[in-house]
């Protein structure tokens, strides 16, 4: 059965960093792009990193390009993401999942994600 757990949100202060990693299990990893999305209230689900199964390819949403690193470590089936110079704007609950390059709605299971984790709140606010 696949699994995802993220891990290592919380609140933090404009101008701070956090370090989201999440845990994959049932399914092969090393042969799947992943991606970290994520949806804030009254927005749309945003894929915000995505990462290509050996590492080598990332993309980045425009709204977090130079402050977002996304990684993999595929001998521990994780996958992080670095968030650096937080904005508030960047407040919403992460994901990590497969990406499959085609859109996704956060939490909600569906033919091309049938399967979600519980997400990470992330919280940017003085």
């Amino acid at each position: 059965q696949v699994q995802l757990v993220e891990s290592g949100g919380g609140l933090v202060q404009p101008g701070g960093s956090l370090r989201l990693s999440c845990a994959a299990s049932g399914f092969t990893f090393s042969q799947n792009a992943m991606g970290w999305y994520r949806q804030a209230p009254g927005k749309e689900c945003e894929l915000v990193a995505g990462i290509g199964s050996t590492g080598l390819s990332t993309n980045y949403a425009d709204s977090v390009k130079g402050r977002f690193t996304i990684s993999r470590d595929n001998g521990k089936n994780t996958v992080s993401l670095q968030m650096n110079s937080l904005k508030p704007e960047d407040t919403a609950v992460y994901y990590c999942n497969r990406d499959r390059g085609v859109a996704a709605s956060c939490g909600m299971k569906t033919m091309w994600y049938p399967y979600w984790g519980q997400g990470t709140q992330v919280t940017v606010s003085s």
